[in-house]
């Protein structure tokens, strides 16, 4: 298998894809049931309890609270495959408003036997966020 082959790579890709292409249905189609999103990992904005989004309800939810609003570019330096799951290594950009946030981190993805994501962990920090502001 090549490593582009392995499941958890191709789940990641295809989530980023979508979140990149603004396609929620298509991003939500790749989670499992019982799939949880943490992103970040922890108390944030997005989590005030830091339990995660747990299911698909949770999920899409989370989709138009943290992702509608943005344009969200993927800048990933690396990736690495182990078992169920993949780690990328990268920057992810969001723009909303006029504003421009990036963060460094590692972000992975495990999936099941069929395939579909039953993790999607970012490890990223708030406080390492850089904001910019832009001009439209």
């Amino acid at each position: 298998m090549s490593d582009a082959e392995h499941p958890a790579r191709r789940a990641g890709l295809a989530s980023q894809a979508a979140v990149r292409g603004k396609r929620k249905a298509e991003w939500l189609a790749l989670f499992a049931p019982d799939a949880r999103v943490e992103d970040p990992i922890g108390i944030s904005p997005y989590d005030p309890i830091g339990a995660g989004h747990f299911g698909l309800d949770a999920i899409a939810a989370f989709w138009d609270m943290a992702i509608a609003p943005s344009a969200i570019d993927f800048r990933l330096t690396d990736s690495y495959a182990c078992g169920d799951e993949v780690a990328f290594i990268g920057t992810i950009r969001s723009e909303r408003a006029e504003r421009a946030t990036e963060v460094d981190g590692v972000f992975t993805y495990r999936v099941n036997s069929a395939g579909k994501i039953i993790a999607l962990r970012a490890f990223w920090e708030l406080k390492q966020a850089r904001t910019t502001f832009i001009a439209n």
